[in-house]
């Protein structure tokens, strides 16, 4: 049985398996969403979603934090001046995995795995750009 054993090895050594998390993470925070495979999407999203929680509180101790795992600096920049405060009242569930079906030459299953737009935003958005447009003219 598997109980308690949470870390997905992706058939990869301990320090190699440390690499590719570091820069799936940081390539994902860099462009906010990215084609990968299940397997890698699943398993970044804690790897990035502990950094997006970090990064809503800006303190030098969480900079830090976040400096061992992503060691861009602009990308580190990008994930406390940017990310995080736009998470800032999100509780949890900053990413998305949308599986796309199979790769042609492996049959490797795709997924695409993309930080989540903040909706109640849009949705206010696009109710005051409707408010403004059946606003009624005179005549």
């Amino acid at each position: 049985m598997r109980h308690g054993k949470k870390i997905v090895k992706l058939g990869r050594p301990s320090a190699h398996r440390k690499a590719l998390l570091q820069n799936l993470a940081t390539n994902l925070l860099k462009r906010e969403r990215m084609l990968t495979t299940i397997d890698k999407a699943k398993a970044v999203r804690p790897y990035v979603e502990k950094l997006i929680t970090r990064a809503k509180e800006d303190s030098v101790h969480n900079k830090r934090e976040a400096a061992k795992r992503i060691h861009d600096r602009n990308v580190l920049i990008k994930l406390f001046d940017d990310i995080g405060p736009r998470f800032k009242e999100r509780p949890g569930g900053y990413t998305r995995i949308m599986r796309l079906g199979f790769r042609p030459g492996d049959a490797a299953e795709r997924a695409l795995i993309e930080l989540v737009v903040q909706e109640s935003k849009k949705k206010k958005d696009v109710k005051k750009k409707d408010k403004k447009s059946k606003a009624p003219s005179a005549g």
